[in-house]
């Protein structure tokens, strides 16, 4: 596993009075998961601690050594977390509609592995540049592919909440798998749209380039959401690679 330090911050906003994300921080187990709510407050929140507390009971009792045993356990999460909230929904009427976005991200050897599916975000920082490595599950999204909106368009778009895909919404859940390598130097942000409907990804680019530690640049993320606007909850995770790690198969 490379060499990693990582932080997590999640704040309510300056307009919703619950939270409805969730996170999971493990620099040790070289993971980090986040999960943002969907279908009413109190509905939306209980989904998102099921990803999270999923998520941490299946990594907590799974070694990752392979690119396939991580892939399994992130399966594992997904398939449990969509199969719980879809009980539950079918349990109680008023819960109809619940569900929410998940992020899953494992660092092992010199290799990442995303599990994604909603329209939270997973970004890599590296040499200067800012790469989005995960595509919206969102209504805006499919307008953008289909070149019916502009992306200036997207950040105001009325429907730019409505999201394809989410955990908790269908009885066949297809997750977004992303692989890749790390380099020494990279910083993987991790965020819901909280953050991102509120800034773009100049000003995000602009204060990860910051020569602060992670913390300060989490911290000056949720303060620039804020101080736009902060209408929805936003939770920001950074990674660091400070070294690369072997190789494993």
């Amino acid at each position: 596993m490379p060499k990693l330090s990582s932080i997590g911050l999640s704040d309510t906003g300056l307009k919703r009075k619950n939270n409805e994300d969730a996170l999971w921080v493990r620099a040790d187990l070289g993971l980090c998961a986040l999960a943002d709510g969907v279908g009413g407050a109190a509905d939306g929140e209980l989904a998102s601690e099921i990803f999270i507390r999923n998520t941490m009971d299946i990594f907590n009792n799974g070694g990752v050594h392979t690119e396939r045993q991580t892939i399994e356990l992130m399966s594992k999460v997904f398939v449990q977390t969509n199969e719980a909230i879809l009980d539950l929904a079918n349990d109680h009427s008023e819960r109809e509609g619940m569900g929410c976005t998940g992020e899953i991200v494992v660092f092992y050897g010199d290799k990442f592995v995303i599990g994604h599916v909603g329209d939270s975000r997973v970004y890599l920082f590296r040499k200067g540049r800012l790469r989005q490595l995960t595509k919206d599950h969102s209504l805006v999204q499919q307008q953008l592919d289909d070149g019916l909106i502009t992306q200036a368009d997207a950040r105001k778009h009325p429907l730019r909440h409505v999201i394809l895909r989410a955990v908790g919404a269908d009885d066949r859940l297809v997750v977004d798998i992303i692989k890749g390598k790390v380099a020494a130097g990279d910083l993987f942000l991790v965020c819901s749209d909280g953050l991102t409907d509120m800034i773009d990804n100049a000003m995000v680019g602009g204060i990860l380039a910051l020569d602060v530690p992670i913390d300060e640049k989490a911290g000056k993320l949720v303060s620039a959401a804020n101080s736009a606007g902060g209408s929805d909850n936003i939770t920001v995770i950074l990674n660091a690679i400070e070294t690369q790690g072997p190789s494993d198969s």
